[in-house]
């Protein structure tokens, strides 16, 4: 698994020629071959129904999607070469198919990483600006989605130059990591694990905390006012008071257990990256419980799988929509076209622009992002 700066594919040392644990390369195999699988149906189903839907798709649908093409990167150029890799023990290839590969297994993990950070920013500003977001054009293709794919087509590229076919073995190649410096891969898995790793869940832990703040301090100042109210006839703006709690949690449920799955799965993986090139004296052969550290590695690409579940679990019409693309093929343009009536006919009654109190519409604009985010209508939130 030399996606960064450590393989542990061989379980064995690098540039030796001790056999490897046969038994665990072929648990390694069947965890691989089961993500990769699993990852790949489920993140192509859910990339094809959003794709039937065609035009307009809303923002949120817009990072969803991406999300999904990030996660079949990882798929199909980090999961599908590292199976391959184990099954024939050594990397098959030329020197400039090994670049590429390890190029393209570091690519997935920036996107899917970076994805899910802007995709967080843009929840941010569509509670605490609604106006904005709203205003914000609509299309397969964003500020914020561009500036993740070109961040991790960048910051990737330091893999090309530091891997390469190399002799492990008299007669025997392999792709492996070389430093000009002896402190060269400390310093390479320290950079990647902060920009990869720390630093977004930093960010994404701040944009969580205060988009519950501002949803709170918000759903406070319009239930004072509707207490102030009670004596007033009731208007479409206040009677969506009482569906704004039901659609606060499940936004901050969908992004915590997110950003949860992303911790839980490569916390390990990035732990003993660490490890490795800061202990002196660490060892694959000599670690207490190799194969349970070689496995949770490993576990590092399920963060591909869960992803899709979490969109499931979210979105009870998700599977269904899922199911029927594959049976039917058809696209669900007729709900499309009724939602985005919907929204406009939101608009009319929840905004004018005699209205200047930009807090006030913000619970509108969450309860409409949850009901994108969901793909669901109004008329289903109270289901």
């Amino acid at each position: 698994m030399a996606w960064i700066g450590v393989n542990i594919s061989n379980v064995s040392s690098p540039f030796g020629g001790d056999p490897r644990d046969e038994r665990l390369a072929q648990v390694e195999i069947a965890l691989l071959a089961i993500i990769f699988i699993t990852a790949g149906i489920l993140n192509f189903g859910i990339l094809l129904v959003l794709w039937k839907r065609r035009k307009p798709l809303s923002r949120m649908r817009v990072f969803v999607f991406h999300l999904c093409v990030a996660d079949l990167v990882v798929t199909f150029f980090q999961v599908c070469p590292q199976l391959i890799w184990d099954i024939t023990d050594r990397f098959i290839g030329p020197d400039v198919l090994c670049r590429a590969v390890k190029y393209l297994q570091v690519v997935g993990m920036f996107a899917s990483t970076y994805m899910i950070v802007v995709m967080t920013i843009d929840r941010y500003q569509a509670i605490c600006n609604p106006m904005v977001t709203f205003q914000r054009r609509r299309a397969r293709w964003n500020g914020p989605v561009c500036a993740a794919w070109c961040v991790s087509v960048l910051c990737s590229l330091p893999q090309v130059f530091i891997f390469s076919r190399v002799e492990v073995a008299p007669g025997v190649y392999d792709c492996w990591a070389q430093f000009i410096e002896p402190w060269g891969r400390r310093a390479y898995v320290t950079w990647t694990t902060l920009v990869i790793f720390v630093l977004p869940i930093l960010t994404v832990i701040v944009c969580q905390v205060r988009i519950c703040r501002a949803v709170q301090l918000n759903f406070h100042m319009k239930t004072h006012h509707v207490g102030e109210a009670v004596s007033k006839p009731p208007s479409s703006r206040a009677s969506s008071v009482a569906g704004v709690s039901k659609a606060r949690v499940k936004t901050v449920k969908m992004t915590v257990v997110i950003v949860l799955a992303y911790i839980l799965c490569w916390t390990p993986f990035f732990t003993v990256q660490l490890w490795s090139v800061w202990d002196d004296e660490f060892n694959w052969l000599q670690a207490p419980s190799c194969a349970t550290f070689t496995i949770l590695m490993l576990l590092a690409s399920l963060n591909s799988c869960v992803n899709p579940c979490i969109y499931m679990l979210f979105s009870g019409k998700l599977p269904k929509r899922v199911v029927s693309l594959l049976c039917v093929g058809q696209p669900d343009l007729k709900e499309s076209m009724q939602e985005e009536a919907t929204v406009q006919e939101m608009l009319r009654y929840e905004w004018s622009p005699a209205d200047n109190n930009l807090n006030s519409s913000v619970f509108f604009w969450h309860r409409y992002q949850v009901g994108v985010l969901f793909c669901l209508r109004p008329a289903d939130e109270s289901q």
